[in-house]
């Protein structure tokens, strides 16, 4: 059993101890923020993914009912395969200024620094309650958070503000982009590459489909971003994996190519798609059927996280600028779950420690002093809801 108070580090040496990669279970990590909650008398609501093995949690401090402020952070890491680590990624290890270990920047420090106010939030005697919600499978998709979201307005509380504490060097931002990703499947026929012409070849067709993407490419850099808070300024579209062909003497007969969009808030994503597939079907496929009348080009929606839209004057940004000292809101370029908090009606911002610079690499770190930033901000939250 834990002590009754916790300090931040203490608490984000248990977290990273969990191994949570996005392939692996994350039922130990919320069994443990569980049991703590527990401790200080708050229940947990356990929201489980369809197959059982990960869920989410959602738990309330202060009054039941309508409103209050959802703070929320995934508890799921990436791989550290094939990193050169100079530390154990699993062990928090101090030096400095500094904690390296997996997470302690995306975003286990945030979460750490929620749970070591728990006992500042129960004594404070809350009117206004302060919503928990840690959740799954951000890193691949931002998808295990959904089914605890769409809950909340039905069967769970429906806070009034959330705060998603991404790293954001402390920052408050009001935007980011979409992210969606598509796989295009194209089969054609097998030959013995001495005879192309009795085969169709799915790799140049890819190829063709590969330049149309570059050209989109090419057209969305040059419509940049009216607004010009983006970095990079404009919607992006990338290639990112290329499988195709058995053998260097056969005519290859299926290519699969994954790609994906980052949209500006309100780029018409279906407009690309249509474009894409148009292009597909009228300059593509008939060079396919021409020798393989059972070709065919197929793509298929992988996972979609929605844009951030900025809400000027919202509560939640106005909320987060007065906790953060700040006077100005910024934008990421990466994506969060922020997009299914606003979806589902909750003003939403992202403002948490660290800076993204740390996450996803070898000795992934953050700054102690961040943590301290993070701990203030929040014990002005407490303070907000206390009156």
């Amino acid at each position: 059993m834990l002590a009754v108070r916790t300090t931040t580090e203490e608490l984000l040496a248990y977290l990273v101890a969990f191994d949570t990669t996005s392939r692996n279970s994350n039922l130990d990590l919320i069994a443990f923020v569980r049991d703590y909650l527990a401790a200080f008398g708050i229940e947990s609501v356990i929201v489980p993914s369809p197959e059982g093995d990960k869920a989410s949690l959602f738990a309330t401090i202060g009054p039941a009912g309508v409103g209050g402020v959802c703070l929320s952070g995934h508890s799921d890491v990436v791989p550290v395969d094939g990193q050169p680590w100079s530390t154990d990624p699993f062990t928090l290890t101090p030096e400095g200024d500094r904690v390296y270990g997996r997470g302690a920047c995306d975003m286990k420090g945030f979460l750490a620094c929620c749970l070591a106010l728990v006992p500042q939030m129960v004594a404070a005697r809350l009117a206004t309650p302060i919503h928990l919600l840690v959740s799954y499978d951000e890193e691949i998709g931002c998808t295990g958070v959904v089914p605890a979201v769409r809950r909340l307005g039905v069967d769970l509380p429906l806070p009034r503000a959330c705060i998603v504490g991404e790293p954001t060097s402390m920052r408050v931002v009001d935007a980011h982009k979409s992210g969606i990703a598509y796989v295009t499947t194209v089969t054609g026929r097998e030959a013995h590459s001495s005879m192309p012409q009795l085969g169709a070849n799915a790799i140049f067709a890819a190829a063709a489909l590969i330049g149309e993407l570059d050209r989109i490419r090419a057209e969305l850099i040059e419509a940049g971003d009216p607004s010009g808070r983006f970095d990079p300024h404009n919607t992006t579209v990338q290639v990112t994996v290329v499988n195709g062909g058995t053998a260097g003497n056969i005519v290859p007969r299926q290519c699969a190519l994954r790609w994906n969009v980052r949209g500006l808030p309100g780029f018409d994503e279906n407009a690309l798609l249509e474009r894409f597939e148009r292009f597909a079907r009228e300059k593509v496929l008939p060079g396919l059927l021409e020798t393989a009348p059972d070709a065919s080009i197929t793509t298929d929606f992988i996972y979609r996280v929605p844009p951030l839209s900025p809400q000027t004057g919202s509560e939640a940004e106005l909320l987060a600028l007065r906790l953060a000292g700040q006077n100005r809101t910024y934008t990421v370029a990466y994506g969060t779950e922020g997009g299914h908090f606003q979806a589902q009606g909750i003003p939403t911002i992202i403002c948490g420690p660290g800076s993204i610079d740390q996450a996803h690499k070898p000795d992934e770190y953050i700054e102690v002093s961040q943590l301290r930033a993070c701990e203030r901000f929040l014990t002005g939250l407490i303070a907000e809801c206390v009156g």
